[in-house]
C-alpha cells in the first residue's frame, strides 16, 4: 500500500505536475491550452501529462485531432483519505 502512495506523491512532487493538475481541475483541456499557461516546452509538458495520467491523477480522451485531459477527482479523494488515516493512525498511537 505505501508502495502504491509512494509513486502518487513522487508524481505531485513536481512544481509543474502540480500546476498541469490545478489547470486540470479548473476543467478539461487540451495540452496546446496547458502550454500557454505554463513556463515548459511541448515535450517536457508531454512527459508531465503521461506520468499524472499513468499515476491515475488525470485521464485523456481524443475527441478529433485533439487529446483531452480530464482529472480524475476520485484518485485525489482516495490521496486526501489515505493522508487522513495515516493522521489518525498517529493520533491513535500518540494516546496510548
Amino acid at each position: 500500500m505505501f508502495e502504491k502512495y509512494a509513486r502518487l506523491f513522487k508524481v505531485l512532487a513536481d512544481e509543474n505536475r502540480l500546476k498541469i493538475i490545478e489547470l486540470l481541475i479548473k476543467g478539461e483541456t487540451c495540452g496546446c491550452t496547458l502550454i500557454d499557461k505554463l513556463p515548459i516546452s511541448q515535450p517536457t509538458l508531454s512527459y508531465h501529462l503521461k506520468m499524472i495520467s499513468e499515476a491515475g491523477i488525470a485521464y485523456s480522451k481524443k475527441e478529433g485531432n485533439w487529446i483531452k485531459y480530464y482529472i480524475n477527482k476520485d484518485k485525489l479523494t482516495e490521496i486526501k483519505v489515505f493522508i487522513e488515516q495515516i493522521r489518525d493512525i498517529e493520533a491513535e498511537q500518540c494516546s496510548l
